[in-house]
């Protein structure tokens, strides 16, 4: 196997830390958190003294100034650990920079530092029910009225949609302009017209909350506009590289954990008298696998690096969402099979890794969408 190179001995000890954390404070909830549907509050308050949130953040806002490596250290153990219920990483990497990079001093002032200590916990609301990969068709509007904006519209499938405090919405704030008059409001729970619809039962990813919300006349100051006013759709296509380049990242780790459960599996089953593993089919089946998640992390480490530089274009990261993805719902397929009648009992990770995994291939951005963004390239 091909040696990584991205992480130095500092990185090996994060990974340590991360991995302490979700053995002691995810993984004995989970099932209960899949039950409930939702986490529970008290793992985010518990995250952010680990120092686990907002990695990236400054440390004047409660951050640990740290660069992307510790963020893919993150995503890649929660998906080797099988657990996907905590939406830290959307959080963390998608919500926080946008207030980041976006945000006016006073906004990273009030909302920054609640959000790395697990005070409070974030979401962005862009699909709704008439628009998903196609932001420009979104209807949510956010008209400007005196010193306030005036929000009408409905959002679904929201991630830490239940949990949330803190909302980044998409609105049209100039529906005639289209992508142009899109813009990014920020809103908080508690504010009148503003409401929580149910939490969606889904295929995988139960313990991870995902709701709709309901805006009906939502009244907020013009200061929370995120930004400037109709560039929110350039902001979106700005971070989609590194929000689609997290998915890979996710996705090899996660096929990499098949196959570990997988050899577990196979080596400990016995079937006409030898074990599962001790049949060729078995071993050259997993030779197979192993080999195609080998060149997805090969792919992947090197996206990491260019996003590291500042150089990940929306193309690659394209490939790799679509690419790792389509590999992870195929090897964990496979690796399910190896586990016979045990692949189809949730008590075993490899079913909970195969319902999880099917979403990949749809959120940030559908694999089809991929393809149509790779052919622009052409």
């Amino acid at each position: 196997m091909l040696e990584r190179r991205l992480f130095n001995a500092d990185h090996e000890l994060f990974r340590d830390t991360v991995r302490r954390f979700i053995a002691a404070e995810i993984t004995p909830h989970h099932d209960h958190w899949e039950e409930q549907g939702y986490v529970d509050r008290e793992a985010w308050i518990k995250a952010g003294q680990a120092g686990l949130l907002c990695l990236t953040m400054p440390e004047e806002y409660g951050g640990a100034g740290a660069d992307r490596l510790y963020s893919a250290i993150m995503i890649e153990e929660a998906a080797r650990a099988g657990v996907s219920g905590p939406g830290f990483t959307l959080h963390s990497e998608i919500v926080a920079p946008y207030l980041m990079r976006y945000g006016t001093d006073e906004q990273k002032q009030k909302y920054l530092p609640k959000l790395a200590c697990g005070e409070m916990i974030s979401a962005i609301a862009m699909t709704e029910p008439g628009a998903g990969s196609d932001l420009q068709s979104i209807r949510t509007t956010a008209k400007r009225d005196g010193d306030h904006y005036v929000i009408n519209g409905s959002k679904t499938y929201i991630t830490n949609g239940y949990n949330c405090d803190l909302v980044v919405l998409v609105a049209k704030t100039n529906p005639a302009l289209g992508a142009k008059g899109t813009s990014l409001i920020l809103v908080e729970t508690g504010t009148d017209g503003f409401r929580k619809g149910r939490r969606l039962k889904k295929l995988g990813l139960k313990a991870q909350d995902t709701s709709e919300l309901f805006f009906d006349d939502v009244r907020v100051p013009a200061s929370n506009l995120l930004g400037r006013e109709g560039e929110g759709f350039a902001y979106l296509m700005q971070e989609l590289p590194w929000e689609r380049l997290i998915i890979a990242i996710r996705s090899v780790a996660n096929a990499e954990a098949a196959i570990d459960w997988t050899l577990d599996y196979t080596r400990n089953r016995k079937a006409f008298g030898k074990t599962v593993f001790d049949f060729q089919t078995t071993r050259f089946k997993l030779a197979e696998l192993k080999t195609e998640v080998q060149v997805g992390r090969v792919f992947v480490d090197r996206c990491i690096e260019a996003a590291l530089e500042g150089k990940l274009d929306s193309t690659t990261a394209a490939m790799a969402k679509s690419w790792c993805t389509d590999m992870q719902c195929k090897v964990i397929d496979e690796c399910l099979q190896l586990h016979g009648g045990s692949g189809f009992m949730l008590e075993y990770p490899i079913t909970r890794a195969y319902a999880d995994a099917r979403v990949q291939r749809i959120f940030g951005g559908t694999n089809e969408i991929m393809k149509e963004v790779i052919s622009r390239s052409l």
